[in-house]
């Protein structure tokens, strides 16, 4: 914690309760420095354990939805601190009375934080947050029952295996600049930096995992639902189509008739003029009188919101016939190799695309990865980045009935350094 100078928060979240978040705390707690498993705190409490003189707490906080959820009063201090907490240095201010004189007092908030609840989190914590979705365990999954009073004795074994690990090597960490992997910028690389940094510290395979889990955790958090502004940015964007200029009216009738969008249904009422105008004001977005044919009437025109598209919208994804190194860095395949398949034979010298796969050798039929093509032949998917591989030979592969289908630009995880099959 010494080393760096943000700390990201693991936002354990799930639609459904018995999804596990519970048991990850626990056994999180087992594994941290001066753990704090907290559940309806108040905050006074919270403010002191984070400014104890005997070091900052790992604060574990279950059944958060009850501190932010829908049915939950307004927590800003709460969330003040867990915000504030993100960053080194950060301190609380409070007024303490001492007989009859006032002072004033500042209180450590940087402290590691871990989140366990059901739903979502409020965006400023989000954004702060690596974010784990949890799910029910299916009845096919089967794990080690765990029990506090058999693993307690192991897991703090590991803790101090780590404790001194950690203290051999804060230096190194708190020089460290990993690099980031493509799409992995600004407050997202704030949350990751420590995290790679460690991984590079630890070297073997680690800093290439790191990094892939970093690119796709990173694409997953884009995926969220959106807010109610940036939702209606990208509406009005679909709305607008080609025109260069719409009146309000027809804008409203095209919204609310978006299949899946919330706007016939704000608060028991559809969206209006009103309604959008101060939606989109905060975006310096304003109607004005348009003319289209020889009609003028109130609208809004194209060009006021070209900026704010590309400012608030993110940029489209890249076509099928372009792959580029941005691509499989951000969508990687969390599969991955199998590690554990290892083969003496080295693939074949690799053009544009290896298609590494197998169709028609008595093995059944093709995977799901390999759709139908119009010729009648099959189009595999590359087994990494997942776009369409068009063009190249098919070979087996180790370990896969199937085989796999590679880009020349995705094949750097799934083989070593002498071209074998990693």
């Amino acid at each position: 914690m010494k080393a760096w100078e943000s700390t990201p928060r693991l936002a354990a979240l799930s639609p459904e309760p018995m999804s596990g978040k519970t048991r990850l705390l626990e056994t999180t707690a087992l594994l941290v420095p001066n753990p704090v498993e907290a559940i309806n705190v108040t905050v006074a409490y919270l403010f002191r354990k984070v400014g104890s003189e005997d070091g900052p707490p790992t604060i574990l906080y279950d059944e958060i939805d009850t501190v932010f959820g829908p049915k939950a009063k307004e927590n800003e201090e709460i969330r003040a601190l867990l915000n504030a907490g993100h960053r080194r240095g950060a301190v609380a201010g409070r007024c303490v009375v001492r007989g009859k004189t006032v002072e004033t007092e500042e209180i450590s908030a940087y402290c590691a934080v871990a989140l366990a609840g059901l739903g979502w989190l409020p965006d400023t914590i989000l954004s702060r947050s690596i974010i784990i979705h949890m799910r029910r365990r299916h009845a096919e999954e089967h794990v080690e029952p765990y029990r506090q009073r058999v693993h307690t004795h192991e897991g703090h074994q590991l803790r101090d295996a780590l404790a001194v690990w950690a203290a051999g090597v804060t230096d190194v960490l708190a020089d460290a600049r990993p690099e980031m992997p493509a799409g992995v910028e600004d407050r997202a690389a704030d949350c990751w930096e420590p995290l790679l940094a460690i991984a590079d510290a630890i070297g073997g395979d680690w800093p290439k995992r790191a990094r892939k889990s970093a690119a796709s955790f990173v694409s997953d958090a884009r995926e969220a639902e959106p807010s109610l502004g940036i939702r209606l940015l990208a509406d009005c964007k679909a709305v607008f189509g080609e025109a260069n200029a719409i009146f309000t009216s027809v804008i409203l009738e095209r919204l609310n008739g978006l299949p899946e969008a919330p706007w016939s249904d704000l608060k028991g009422k559809p969206l209006n003029d009103r309604g959008l105008a101060l939606r989109l004001r905060q975006y310096r977005v304003k109607s004005k009188q348009v003319r289209i044919g020889e009609t003028t009437l109130k609208g809004y025109e194209r060009a006021d919101f070209i900026d704010v598209w590309r400012r608030y919208l993110p940029p489209p994804l890249p076509s099928d016939s372009s792959e580029t190194s941005e691509t499989s860095e951000t969508k990687p395949n969390l599969q991955g190799p199998d590690v554990s398949d290892v083969s003496d034979t080295p693939p074949p010298n690799v053009s544009d695309v290896s298609l590494v796969s197998l169709v028609g050798k008595g093995r059944g039929e093709p995977p799901a990865s390999l759709r139908p093509a119009s010729n009648g032949g099959a189009v595999p998917l590359c087994d990494h980045c997942g776009q369409p591989a068009t063009t190249g030979q098919r070979w087996d592969w180790e370990g896969r009935p199937f085989g796999i289908a590679l880009h020349s630009s995705c094949e750097t995880p799934w083989f070593d350094g002498k071209g074998q099959q990693q």
